[in-house]
C-alpha cells in the first residue's frame, strides 16, 4: 500500500497537509483527502505534484 504525505507548497517554507493519505478527490478547485483512519482533510487549491513512489504530493494555494 502507498500512503503519502500531502505538502502546502509556499515560498517561505512547506507545510505539512496531512500524513498517511490514501486517497485523493479533486472537486473543482477543491481537494479532498482521505487517511487510513478515514478523516478528511478539504483544502482549496491546485494538485501540483503527486509523486506516490515517494508518497509525497504538493498542493499549490488557489
Amino acid at each position: 500500500m502507498c500512503l503519502a504525505t500531502a505538502y502546502f507548497k509556499s515560498t517561505d517554507e512547506d507545510q505539512v497537509l496531512a500524513k498517511n493519505i490514501s486517497n485523493i478527490e479533486i472537486d473543482g478547485e477543491w481537494i479532498i483527502m482521505t487517511d487510513i483512519l478515514g478523516t478528511e482533510t478539504k483544502i482549496k487549491g491546485k494538485l501540483k505534484k503527486a509523486d506516490l513512489v515517494n508518497g509525497v504530493v504538493e498542493i499549490l494555494a488557489a
